[in-house]
């Protein structure tokens, strides 16, 4: 069942608070069960304290998104351009570095309405192409991505705690 009405809204820096547990309560539901609960919990002490989040928030070039159902928040999305992105830097390009929703939410359109906002983001911006980066484990995320369009176009490591994984980088040409 799809939710009748999806709002996305943009986050601002009064609102890190809910970003942050929404970032530590998706990405623990998301991985938890499949990784050592002390690399967990090195990275989300790393990555989702208020200070973290505050910085990534005024980053020029980052702009991130919440997916709401009858106001509650379901979901977010991260997105950077130019010398934000984590790759591709020197290039037209849109990275789309986070995208979670809840797992009670998931199946519901709603990851696909907040990469709808990435394409429509990356039109507007005439960008070349969208990319991102996603941990070869998570087929689901995998299967969404190559739906929408996105194809292999490399690897790159990313580091959860002391647990060095690979994540695809995929992407999709808008030109």
């Amino acid at each position: 069942m799809t939710p009748s009405v999806i709002k996305i809204q943009s986050i601002t820096v009064a609102d890190v608070d809910l970003l942050a547990n929404m970032s530590s309560e998706t990405f623990y539901a998301a991985f938890g069960h499949l990784n050592n609960a002390d690399d967990m919990d090195a990275y989300a002490a790393q990555s989702f304290t208020i200070q973290q989040l505050t910085n990534e928030l005024k980053t020029p070039g980052s702009n991130f998104y919440f997916a709401l159902v009858s106001n509650e928040v379901t979901g977010f999305l991260k997105l950077n351009t130019g010398t934000a992105q984590n790759e591709f830097k020197d290039q037209n390009s849109l990275e789309v570095e986070r995208l979670y929703v809840l797992a009670a939410y998931q199946g519901k359109q709603i990851g696909k309405q907040l990469l709808d906002i990435a394409f429509t983001q990356a039109l507007k911006n005439n960008n070349d192409f969208i990319w991102l980066g996603v941990w070869e484990h998570n087929y689901n995320a995998i299967h969404l991505y190559e739906r929408m369009g996105f194809s292999h176009c490399g690897s790159h490591d990313f580091m959860l705690g002391n647990d060095k994984q690979t994540d695809l980088l995929m992407k999709k040409e808008l030109k």
